[in-house]
């Protein structure tokens, strides 16, 4: 079970990855760089929603 509070940590990864892959996209390919946007919000809403869910679950005494 303490990978899943690892776990929480690769979306940020993944978030700074689709950014630096929205920067490098923005002058040439518009739509695919507001993709990879949606990406970045999207990895880090399932970051602090999981990050709200184990801070809850830890402290009930669950994990």
């Amino acid at each position: 079970m303490k990978i899943l509070s690892y776990f929480k940590y690769f979306y940020l990864i993944f978030a700074a990855l689709f950014a630096y892959d929205a920067f490098s996209k923005w002058s040439t390919n518009r739509n695919g760089a507001y993709l990879s946007l949606f990406f970045v919000a999207f990895a880090i809403f399932i970051y602090f929603f999981r990050h709200k869910y184990h801070k809850r679950f830890k402290d009930r005494g669950k994990l």
